[in-house]
């Protein structure tokens, strides 16, 4: 086994860069719908023996850095290409127009963002050690990068390593503590500590890690039981949910000529008998993002039609594009991509602007924007010159309901970031379309992400989705109802209440600015000791 272990390390040429990408490409499998949190030490474990052989790399000081740079690029593009590839279904929606872009999709994502991989890889080697601490040293180095990764450039933490643990009832309890940046460390720390099994010098340091990794599991998993209550969450009073999932394929859904048949299949849904079996109507009705091919604030025939769906005091909660009025000199208003109530007179109770704006989705980045207009190309979403961010995040305030931290598709993957300042809102609204990625992995991915931030805010999340997945998730991650993605229906729910603010909401988010700051200090005293290490 300990050859094993030497061949993997001192592999060179085509070999090595085929270990590093399967390496990666087998860590995708711990992540949703998979959940085969082995697959994570089968990744990591051939990534630190791999870190390992670069200390024969060449005779420049710089050599080894490289290497690692070379080897976390391969392993990135492995893990991203095998994590990410049902981005590809996004451009065969409309395939005469975008089909010729899905390799872009599919592989040029992955290759752009094995660069922070690289980045990581290159960060571990600076403080890179023959002896078991230099499993410490991996995790500091991808955790910086990763954390990089969800900030650079608007920022993508899609499938973080931390998903591996937080996607388990018990083991994403910690999420409350220290949010997924702090699950990726403890993730990365757990997944290559086996490498040093095979390494180690001597029987006590082969064991050591390996074994104070268990320990580590087995402390979040028994955090996560003690955390989770026995009962169900309370519910708040008087709060009859209804979320409505009409599963359109995405082809139709943007088609403006089928505005008819689609607000008659959203009414008809909508207005099924009873709540919950019952007799009672529901007191809030919840409609997916971007629900319809037109602009619903100034269609007041498609109001009425919802005023007369809703019973007396009832909300309906959509998604719905808006534009603002042009001002002087301008040949049109600006697009928004909206969360909107409507009461039962068809009136506009409020509104929600998204802030975080999917890239070449939603809008053209600025300097490429012009490029991609003489190219005769534009953005998936058809609105001229794409949708324009709202300034800031803002909470909802819905008529009977708890004060809303409203998210719109993709934002609900951003840890940390879905408050808005002020009072601490009672419930995480998130209305998404996943219909552009089909049966595939993502819409498990995204509604995956989407769930962790209830425990890490200790909010319930309510999410309605067009073809699924469509929940209500308690404070802990416990999903209470849900309808599965491909499938068209109703579910019908109470509203969990919201717990107290968490230790992450607190203090979670600077205990991983203080934990990278500890490991870099050891890691560098530690390196400065044996200097002669290259």
């Amino acid at each position: 086994m300990i050859f094993l272990a030497d061949r993997v390390a001192f592999s060179f040429g085509w070999r090595r860069w085929l270990t590093a990408s399967v390496a990666g490409a087998v860590g995708a499998l711990a992540m949703p719908p998979f959940g085969f949190l082995p697959a994570l030490a089968l990744s990591l474990v051939p990534a630190v023996w791999l870190l390992d052989g670069t200390v024969k790399d060449g005779p420049s000081r710089w050599a080894p850095f490289r290497s690692a740079a070379f080897l976390g690029w391969f392993w990135g593009f492995g893990y991203f290409v095998a994590g990410l590839w049902w981005l590809g279904a996004a451009f065969l929606v409309e395939a005469d127009q975008f089909a010729w872009a899905m390799p872009f999709g599919v592989l040029g994502l992955p290759a752009v963002l094995a660069f922070f991989p690289a980045f990581g890889f290159a960060l571990a080697r600076l403080f890179w050690l023959p002896d078991a601490w230099r499993v410490l040293a991996f995790a500091f180095g991808l955790s910086i990068s990763e954390w990089l990764r969800g900030h650079l450039f608007t920022g993508f933490p899609w499938n973080n390593p931390g998903m591996a643990l937080g996607q388990n009832l018990w083991l994403m309890q910690s999420a409350s503590l220290v949010g997924l940046y702090g699950l990726t460390f403890l993730s990365l720390c757990i997944g290559a500590a086996p490498a040093v099994l095979l390494t180690g010098r001597t029987r006590k340091e082969r064991w050591t890690a390996p074994a104070l990794a268990g320990a580590l599991l087995v402390t979040i998993a028994g955090f996560g039981l003690w955390r989770l209550p026995p009962e169900a969450s309370r519910d708040v009073p008087d709060v009859r949910l209804r979320i409505m999932q009409p599963n359109l394929p995405q082809d139709a859904k943007f088609n403006p000529r089928n505005r008819e048949p689609i607000m008659r299949h959203y009414l008809a849904l909508s207005a099924r008998p009873g709540w919950n079996g019952g007799e009672a109507a529901p007191t809030h009705i919840v409609w997916p993002e971007s629900a319809f091919p037109f602009l619903l604030h100034r269609d007041p025939a498609s109001l009425a039609q919802i005023a007369a769906l809703l019973g007396p005091g009832s909300v309906l909660v959509t998604g719905a594009a808006r534009m603002d009025e042009p001002l002087p000199g301008e040949a049109a208003g600006k697009f928004y991509n909206a969360i909107q109530a409507i009461d039962d007179r068809g009136t506009i109770l409020g509104s929600y602007d998204k802030v975080h704006l999917v890239p070449f989705g939603e809008y053209v980045p600025g300097f490429l924007d012009a490029l991609i207009r003489a190219l005769g190309l534009r953005q998936f979403v058809h609105i001229p010159g794409g949708f324009e961010p709202s300034a800031k995040r803002t909470t909802l305030a819905i008529p009977g309901l708890p004060p809303a931290a409203a998210t719109i598709c993709y934002e609900a993957i951003f840890p940390g970031d879905i408050l808005a300042d002020g009072p601490r809102p009672d419930l995480i609204l998130n209305v998404t379309n996943d219909a552009w990625f089909g049966r595939t992995p993502g819409p498990y991915q995204h509604f995956a992400q989407a769930r962790l931030r209830a425990v890490e805010e200790g909010l319930p999340l309510v999410r309605a989705a067009n073809t699924g997945i469509s929940a209500i998730v308690d404070p802990f991650g416990r999903i209470m109802n849900e309808l599965p993605l491909g499938v068209e229906g109703i579910v019908d729910a109470s509203l969990p209440v919201a717990e107290p603010i968490t230790l992450y909401r607190k203090v979670g988010r600077f205990s991983l600015t203080a934990t990278l700051a500890i490991c870099l200090m050891f890691l560098t005293v530690r390196r400065r000791h044996q200097s002669t290490f290259p």
